[in-house]
C-alpha cells in the first residue's frame, strides 16, 4: 500500500552542513522535514516529504547547498505506507514466521531498501532504523511467509545494490522469542 507522498533523503558527512542543508531545502519548496537530526560518526540526516514536485526541487537545493559534504540521496516516490511507518520506531507484526534484515553501511539508504522491500512483496515492515545509536549505519526488519521475505530482501539489497550492504540474513522459520527483539 502506498502513501501518496514522496520522500526526499540526503545524509551528510557534517552535522553544520546539514542544517544550512535543511533550511535551503525546506526554503526551496513545499516540504515537510519528516526526520532531521545528528547521528553518530558526526553524520546528518535528512528525510522530508511532500508531493514528488516539491520533493525533487528540494532535494536538488540540497544537494546544490550540501555539496561534497552528501553522502548519499534519494527520492523515494510514493512511499510504502509501512516503510513510513516504521521509520526510526518499531511496528509489532502480529505474528512471525520468517525474518529478514538488511544492514547497511550507511543510515538512509536503509529507508530506500525497505520501500523497495515493501512494494516487492507481502511482508510487514517491522523497524527502519536510520543510524540512530548503531554507528551511523541503518537496517531495516521485515517479517511474513519465508518465500515473500525472501523476495523482499533481495529486492531491498537491488534497489540499493550489494556495495550499500553489510549484512542481509532471512530466517525462515523464526523462533516466537524473536519477536522481542524485533
Amino acid at each position: 500500500m502506498q502513501a501518496n507522498i514522496s520522500l526526499g533523503l540526503v545524509e551528510l558527512s557534517s552535522i553544520a552542513r546539514g542544517i544550512e542543508t535543511l533550511d535551503a531545502m525546506c526554503k526551496a519548496a513545499g516540504v515537510k522535514p519528516e526526520v532531521h537530526q545528528a547521528i553518530s560518526k558526526g553524520k546528518y540526516i535528512i528525510v522530508i516529504s511532500g508531493p514528488l514536485g516539491e520533493v525533487e526541487s528540494s532535494l536538488a537545493k540540497g544537494a546544490e547547498i550540501g555539496g561534497k559534504c552528501v553522502i548519499a540521496n534519494h527520492i523515494i516516490r510514493n512511499v510504502h505506507a509501512g516503510a513510513l511507518a516504521a521509520l526510526n520506531k518499531k511496528v509489532k507484526p502480529a505474528s512471525i514466521e520468517a525474518v529478514g534484515i538488511v544492514e547497511t553501511k550507511e543510515a538512509l539508504p536503509a529507508l530506500f531498501a525497505a520501500d523497495a522491500a515493501a512494494k516487492a512483496a507481502f511482508v510487514h515492515v517491522a523497524e527502519v532504523n536510520t543510524g540512530k545509536g548503531i554507528g551511523g549505519k541503518g537496517y531495516f526488519t521485515v517479517v511474513g511467509e519465508p518465500g515473500a521475505v525472501r523476495t523482499a530482501v533481495t529486492a531491498g539489497v537491488n534497489a540499493i545494490g550489494e556495495d550499500a550492504v553489510v549484512s542481509r540474513i532471512v530466517i525462515p522459520n523464526a523462533h516466537e522469542h524473536l519477536g522481542a527483539a524485533i
